[in-house]
């Protein structure tokens, strides 16, 4: 396993992404809270720098990151970008000044959400647009996606995807148009729905063989931050077989659990990216996952 794998997007469209198999969610380089600027701002831009050089060319972001640091970020280290760099948003959610997330996800918001992003990001089009389901929220979710397929017919959007998502909202979805990708939490400890205070998290368990049927990687979040806390023995056993940190076997387990996952784990300390990278070497023989299993 390394960074010469490759999961492809969209494959059944007339315009697929070739991506390789790690990417780089940027959530962490804001300040506390998930909002603001970052601690150490020239270390963040030297990680998306380092992300680019290390092979990595898929950057998961939104606008409500911040708001807006991750995409100016981005824009600030990258620009102009590598053609073969993908950067991922995402829509469907928003902050309050005292940092608590809602709901933005009417057909008004969402062309709000996409042409800010498009401007902070300097780009025409997004490779990539994840609609971000918020439980609870007022507004139908097949309003919402309605108004993402209309935004992609426009051109504003190449491929739409789905976050937080249910497996029976993932099958309605699918039957409004070509669902590409599925951003849902999970880890090796983290699989269901956790309910933090950023709400609620759908897991990736249940709606994993659905993506592995029909060809949809599935991008996993909070994979570190979900699973680290529990300490889970079993992952320390085999951390310490192969000389490697924690977290770095919860990247392996996810790169080895599926050929349909596309990990993104995040972090703001270039020293935790470097670790983070290199467990796409960590090679998990069979008796290493029958014994996480």
């Amino acid at each position: 396993m390394n960074l010469t794998e490759t999961i492809i997007i969209a494959g059944k469209s007339d315009k697929p992404l070739t991506v390789r198999r790690m990417g780089y969610g940027t959530m962490r380089l804001t300040g506390e809270g998930i909002y603001g600027e970052p601690a150490n701002r020239p270390e963040a831009l030297e990680i998306l720098k380092q992300a680019v050089r290390s092979g990595i060319h898929f950057l998961d972001t939104a606008d409500y990151y911040g708001e807006d640091v991750t995409n100016r970020l981005i824009a600030e280290a990258l620009y102009p970008y590598p053609s073969d760099l993908i950067i991922c948003t995402k829509l469907g959610g928003a902050r309050r000044p005292d940092k608590s997330w809602i709901p933005f996800n009417s057909p008004k918001n969402l062309r709000t959400s996409i042409e800010n992003n498009l401007r902070t990001l300097k780009l025409e089009q997004m490779p990539l647009v994840h609609f971000r389901v918020m439980p609870g929220s007022p507004v139908p979710l097949t309003e919402s996606m309605e108004a993402m397929f209309a935004l992609q017919k426009e051109g504003k959007i190449l491929h739409v995807g789905i976050s937080n998502v249910s497996r029976g909202e993932l099958e309605t979805v699918m039957q409004m148009g070509p669902i590409v990708t599925v951003e849902n939490m999970y880890g090796h400890s983290q699989r269901g729905t956790w309910k933090s205070h950023y709400g609620e998290n759908r897991g990736g368990e249940e709606v994993l063989d659905i993506c592995e049927a029909h060809g949809i990687p599935l991008i996993p979040y909070f994979s570190l931050v979900a699973t680290m806390p529990k300490k889970d023995a079993r992952v320390a056993t085999i951390a310490q077989k192969h000389n490697a940190s924690v977290a770095q076997i919860n990247i392996a387990w996810l790169l080895h659990r599926s050929p349909w996952i596309l990990p993104i784990p995040g972090t703001s300390s270039l020293k935790h990216f470097e670790e983070n990278v290199k467990a796409a070497q960590i090679k998990l023989d069979p008796e290493d996952m029958a014994f996480l299993e």
